[in-house]
């Protein structure tokens, strides 16, 4: 079984009695994004058509901000693509985007993963959340520390939705962000990304 032969998160709740909530946790502040990445995206979103494909979102759009936002914090967390992972029989697959502990290894090997975004394929966010929290119940397992908070984002690239899972709390963020709202992605993603240093500390 993979990531994907969840359909949706009711099916992952069933599987590992994972209560659902929906509060939002994150306190979204703008934060504008570099001027240089602004004018590259409009340059993209001006010539070609980014939104074309599931791969063109994720090369254009989804993961260049993932991989600006990144940057702040490249000393204690690095940024997976397409990295495989596997829990155990049932929880393994290929999540779209981990961020991750970085490993005292070294940038070649996967350390504690922390945040996982998930692409939702044909805009299905229900089939997303199911990926989504399927790859969140394997992170805790991987970090073998069930209370250790665990961050995902399901995303089309043009909405951004945003979940954490503590213990068999599965909570939903009410408030999502789209990308004509650029400042609010980004503020959005910091807001993770603090979350998890200060969960670290």
């Amino acid at each position: 079984m993979a990531f994907t032969d969840f359909k949706s998160p009711e099916e992952v709740q069933k599987a590992y009695q994972i209560k659902y909530v929906e509060e939002d946790f994150l306190v979204i502040t703008s934060v504008s994004p570099p001027e240089h990445f602004v004018q590259e995206l409009e340059f993209s979103n001006a010539n070609f058509d980014i939104f074309t494909s599931e791969a063109s979102r994720c090369e254009n759009v989804i993961y260049p901000i993932l991989r600006e936002v990144c940057k702040k914090f490249v000393s204690g967390y690095s940024l997976w693509s397409h990295k495989s992972i596997s829990a155990d029989s049932i929880l393994s697959g290929t999540p779209d985007y981990i961020i991750a502990k970085r490993s005292e290894l070294g940038k070649n090997v996967l350390g504690h993963p922390l945040v996982v975004v998930v692409e939702a394929k044909q805009n299905n966010f229900t089939q997303g959340w199911g990926q989504c929290l399927a790859e969140l119940v394997a992170a805790q397992k991987l970090n073998n520390n069930a209370q250790r908070t665990v961050y995902g984002s399901v995303t089309d690239a043009e909405v951004w939705h945003f979940g954490k899972l503590e213990g068999n709390l599965f909570t939903r963020n009410q408030m999502r962000v789209k990308i004509d709202e650029l400042e609010n992605v980004f503020g959005a993603l910091y807001a993770i990304m603090e979350l998890v240093v200060r969960t670290e500390e």
